[in-house]
């Protein structure tokens, strides 16, 4: 699999980011790539929640996915869309951050709606309050495509490792992880989560990333990267944003599995806890 992962710096216009996508997808298959990969909140980046509400739209009016999805027929190149965030979605009002993965022939194969929701002060003054504006998903979702079973996550999620234990239970052995990871936690957090995630499953992980200082004031780490099962890093496009490419030879699952076989070992976690 030629995977093509786009490093952007969305802005807040979702027509904007939708062409830039589009552009990057004929430039990823023109590269060769069989699928093309986007960050986290790809389609619009904006913490003012007023002026975010006037651009939003629900999944059947979004101009990016329906961007994405011609463009993904017209080129015949699949696309994970690391998230879009959607209204009027949910019963209770607020949003849903959702992924998607689109194949050649336009069609969405798969929609996961991320779990984990970022509530935190840094002590950089910086406060985020994810779960006021967004709602949590309540599916774990893996997907079969043509290089293997893909198992779904956004961001924040990658600190919980029991999620991907589910998708690796469920066969994944492609982990996908967009993100729009800020930069302190990026910088102590980023490699060393993203690898651990791919060592004890096995896996491939590929997390494409958020970069630099975005029109609604905040930055972002960047470091999309491909991480192989033994935890090799393939790909780090570092900060700067742009196209970065990386040939995943699926037989590397199987050579590390047999090496060290933690799946095949893994036994269920008895609830019950001894406190001695």
């Amino acid at each position: 699999m030629r995977a093509a992962l786009y490093q952007m710096t969305s802005g807040v216009d979702p027509a904007a980011n939708a062409a830039a996508i589009v552009g990057m997808a004929k430039r990823a298959k023109g590269e060769g790539a069989d699928i093309l990969f986007t960050p986290e909140m790809a389609g619009c980046l904006d913490r003012d929640r007023a002026r975010a509400a006037q651009t939003l739209r629900s999944e059947a009016d979004d101009v990016v996915l329906a961007a994405v999805r011609d463009a993904a027929a017209r080129e015949g190149l699949w696309v994970h869309i690391g998230s879009l965030p959607l209204k009027e979605e949910r019963a209770d009002g607020r949003w849903a951050n959702r992924s998607f993965l689109i194949d050649d022939s336009g069609t969405i194969r798969a929609r996961y709606d991320k779990i984990h929701l970022f509530d935190v002060d840094l002590a950089t003054g910086e406060s985020w309050r994810e779960s006021s504006v967004y709602g949590p998903g309540e599916q774990v979702v893996v997907a079969d495509t043509p290089w293997g079973r893909m198992g779904f996550s956004i961001c924040y999620d990658m600190r919980f490792p029991d999620l991907y234990r589910a998708m690796t239970n469920a066969g994944a052995t492609i982990l996908l992880a967009p993100a729009a990871f800020t930069v302190p936690t990026g910088q102590a957090h980023w490699h060393v989560l993203l690898r651990a995630r791919a060592i004890e499953a096995g896996c491939f992980v590929i997390a494409t990333a958020q970069t630099g200082h975005h029109q609604d004031g905040r930055t972002t780490y960047g470091h999309s990267v491909v991480i192989d099962p033994w935890g090799e890093v393939l790909l780090d496009m570092g900060e700067e944003a742009g196209l970065g490419l990386a040939d995943i030879d699926l037989s590397r699952i199987g050579d590390v599995r047999g090496r060290v076989p933690a799946l095949a070992n893994r036994r269920p976690i008895p609830q019950d806890v001894t406190v001695s």
